[in-house]
C-alpha cells in the first residue's frame, strides 16, 4: 500500500451518479488519484452490482455478507451516500451537492436526469465550471440514443465479438467486460482533459462518452486493417491478423504463446528450434510472406514444439531474445514472481471481512511523485452520508437515507 500523499487530484470533488461498471472504473481510478469521490446510491438497494454474486466476501462469522467481489472491483476510494432521487428532498440534496462538485458522472439513459432536473442543460448555468460526463450505451445523438446498452451487446455490435473465436466456432465476447472498462478509461482521460481546459479556461463541458463508440475506437489495428482493404476480417483464434507466428501453440505438456514479432527474432526461433531451413525458405522468411502461408507454416512449428515440453522451450527462447511465454490461469498470475514484485495485488484491512482484509486488484500505475493510493475500501451502502453532509455542506446531522435533505447548514 502506497502513502496517502502527495494526491494528484487531491482537492477535485467528483460526484458519482453511476453504477454497474463503465462509470465506476472511471472514478475509482480518479480516486485512486486523490480525488474525493461520493457514490450517490438508491436507498435499500444501492448500486446494481452489490448482488452481482457469488462470489461474495466471508463475513467475521464466516456467512456471505452482501458485498459482492464485483462490486468491489470498481469502487475503492469512494464514499457512498444513500439519496432518492424520485423524492423532491433527494433531488435538492443532489443539487446542493452539485453545487460544490467539480465533477458530475452518470450513466443513466440518455436524457435521463433531466426528469429529475439534473440534466446538463438544466445545470450548465447554475453551474458553469462543472464537468459533466454522460456515459451510455450509444450516446446522446443518433437513432439508438434511446436505447439501454450493456458490454455484451456492445461487443456484439461494435465488432470484436467477430474477431474473437476459433474460426469454425461461435463468435466469442472477451473473458471480462472490457467495452465497460475501456469507456471508463476513456471517460477517466476525458474528465482530466476537462478538468485541463477548466483550469485554463474558467469553463466547465459536457462530455458524451459511448461504450459503442469506444468499442469501434478499440478496434485498432483490426479497424484500420477494415478502413485500409474494406475486407471483412475471419476469425483467426490465437492467431493475429498481421504478424505469423504469433499465437498459442502445443508442445509436450503444456500450452505455451509464441510471439514472433520481426524476421529476426524468427530466425533465431528457428535457429534455437532446429528449423533453420524454415527462415531461408523464401516462403517465410519475411513476415508478409508468413502470413501469405500461414497455415503450413504454423503447422511444421507446432509439430516441433510438440517434442519438448514446455519449460525447455520457455528456457532456450528466452535465452536468444524470442519473445514466448506460459497461459496462465488466475491462481498461477497471481503466483509469478514478477506479478507479486510490482505488486498487482492489495491487501485492505477490512473489519468486516473475515481474517480482517480483502484482497482488490492494484491500479497499474507507477509513479514517481503522485502515485494512487487505496485510502478507503469499497463503501457499505451509504456508509458515509453523515460524513459528506458534514465536508461538502456543513451540515450536522446522522443520516440513514434521503432524511439527510432535511439537515440545515
Amino acid at each position: 500500500m502506497t502513502g496517502f500523499e502527495p494526491a494528484a487530484l487531491a482537492g477535485v470533488r467528483i460526484l458519482d451518479l453511476s453504477r454497474i461498471l463503465a462509470g465506476p472504473a472511471a472514478t475509482q481510478l480518479l480516486g485512486d488519484l486523490g480525488a474525493d469521490v461520493v457514490k450517490v446510491e438508491k436507498p435499500g438497494e444501492g448500486d446494481d452490482t452489490r448482488r452481482w454474486g457469488p462470489p461474495y466476501v466471508q463475513g467475521v462469522d464466516g456467512s456471505d455478507t452482501d458485498e459482492s467481489a464485483y462490486y468491489l472491483c470498481a469502487n475503492r476510494n469512494k464514499r457512498s451516500i444513500a439519496i432518492d432521487l424520485a423524492s423532491a428532498a433527494g433531488r435538492e440534496l443532489v443539487l446542493d451537492l452539485v453545487a460544490r462538485a467539480d465533477v458530475l458522472v452518470e450513466n443513466y439513459k440518455a436524457g435521463g436526469l433531466a426528469q429529475f432536473g439534473l440534466g446538463w442543460d438544466q445545470l450548465r448555468e447554475r453551474c458553469p465550471r462543472l464537468i459533466y460526463c454522460s456515459i451510455t450505451g450509444f450516446g446522446q445523438t443518433g437513432p439508438y440514443a434511446s436505447r439501454p446498452g450493456y458490454d455484451f451487446l456492445i461487443q456484439g455490435m461494435g465488432g470484436i465479438m467477430s474477431l474473437t473465436g476459433e474460426p469454425a466456432g461461435q463468435p466469442m465476447k472477451t473473458g471480462v467486460g472490457i467495452a465497460d472498462v475501456m469507456t471508463g478509461m476513456y471517460a477517466a482521460c476525458g474528465i482530466l482533459a476537462a478538468l485541463r481546459h477548466r483550469d485554463a479556461s474558467g469553463v466547465g463541458q459536457h462530455i458524451d462518452i459511448s461504450l459503442l463508440d469506444t468499442q469501434i475506437a478499440w478496434l485498432v489495428n483490426a479497424g484500420t486493417n477494415f478502413l485500409t482493404s474494406r475486407t471483412v476480417p475471419d476469425r483467426l483464434g490465437n492467431g493475429h491478423p498481421n504478424i505469423v507466428p504469433y499465437q498459442v501453440f502445443a508442445t509436450a505438456d503444456a500450452p505455451m504463446i509464441l510471439a514472433v514479432g520481426n524476421d529476426a527474432q524468427f530466425a533465431r526461433f528457428c535457429a534455437a528450434a532446429s528449423l533453420r531451413k524454415l527462415s531461408e525458405d523464401t516462403r517465410y522468411s519475411t513476415n508478409p510472406q508468413r502470413v501469405a502461408h500461414r497455415g503450413p507454416l504454423c503447422e511444421l512449428i507446432e509439430k516441433q514444439l510438440k517434442l519438448r515440453p514446455r519449460a525447455e522451450w520457455l528456457a532456450a527462447l528466452e535465452k536468444v531474445g524470442v519473445p514466448c511465454g506460459p497461459v496462465n490461469n488466475l491462481a498461477e498470475v497471481f503466483a509469478d514472481p514478477h506479478v507479486k514484485a510490482r505488486g498487482a495485488e492489495v491487501r485492505m484491512a477490512c473489519e468486516w471481512a473475515a481474517g480482517g482484509e480483502i484482497g482488490l486488484l492494484a491500479n497499474p500505475l507507477k509513479m514517481s511523485a503522485s502515485p494512487p493510493s487505496y485510502r478507503q475500501l469499497p463503501p457499505r451502502l451509504n456508509e458515509h452520508g453523515a460524513e459528506i453532509l458534514r465536508d461538502w455542506l456543513a451540515r450536522d446531522c446522522s443520516p440513514t437515507s434521503t432524511e439527510s435533505a432535511a439537515c440545515t447548514s
